[in-house]
């Protein structure tokens, strides 16, 4: 029988106080773990929810082929690699990543569970918060996908509230292009949120998904249409 390492890799800081990350080898998969926070933030055995992210909300487009995705959250590169899948050859990714660290992580080893999306020349990455890229844009994307923290409430950074806010919302909603989808991972629902959004002027869908295959745990994903 085969033992099962667990080896810590390498740590970094998240921006503003937010807290340290851990990154882990067991075995064949990589995890992260937040200090002071039980249990793991993110691991390479479970991203069925962050696939259907991108998955769900690429559906909703009727042309995908030149799409321009904007994607909120690198962590292990899944919702990334989806977003890859879905989109034409001339489409585009734009993935926004606070820890530059998490950058390096899914150029290593790590991103080849997910299939190296870090490769594709349809990728292109931001260091810095998602927020900052969609207030300088109107009109730019045809999907915004968040899967920054924890979902709407944040876990570790308290900067995720201005994301998630009215203005936030709103923002995104100039951001992207007529018809486009605004969609957001969370580990649970988050009423007050979906009020937001409908407020914000999207047209709201909410569906629960698998973290992993198709039994145990779920998790809440909102698909917002720009109107």
């Amino acid at each position: 029988m085969r033992m099962r390492t667990n080896t810590l890799l390498a740590t970094a800081q998240i921006p503003d106080g937010g807290g340290e990350l851990r990154l882990f080898q067991r075995s064949e998969e990589f995890a992260i773990e937040v200090v002071g926070i039980d249990g793991e933030l993110m691991s390479t055995a479970i991203h069925g929810s962050e696939d259907a992210l991108a998955e769900l909300a690429l559906k909703q487009l009727k042309d995908t082929s030149r799409a321009r995705v904007l994607v909120g959250g690198l962590g292990m590169g899944f919702t990334l690699a989806a977003a890859l899948r879905g989109i034409g050859a001339k489409g585009e990714v734009v993935v926004a990543e606070l820890v530059p660290e998490v950058v390096e992580w899914n150029k290593g080893p790590m991103g080849e569970r997910s299939g190296n999306p870090m490769k594709d020349p349809r990728t292109k990455v931001f260091v810095g918060d998602v927020l900052e890229l969609i207030r300088t844009e109107r009109d730019g994307y045809d999907a915004i996908l968040l899967d920054t923290d924890n979902g709407p409430e944040g876990l570790t950074q308290p900067r995720n509230n201005r994301l998630y806010s009215h203005r936030g919302l709103r923002s995104a909603y100039d951001a992207l292009r007529p018809h486009g989808v605004l969609a957001v991972w969370s580990t649970h629902p988050d009423a007050p949120f979906t009020k937001r959004l409908a407020m914000a002027g999207f047209r709201v869908r909410e569906e629960k998904v698998h973290a992993h295959g198709s039994k145990g745990t779920k998790h809440h994903l909102w698909f917002a249409t720009r109107s």
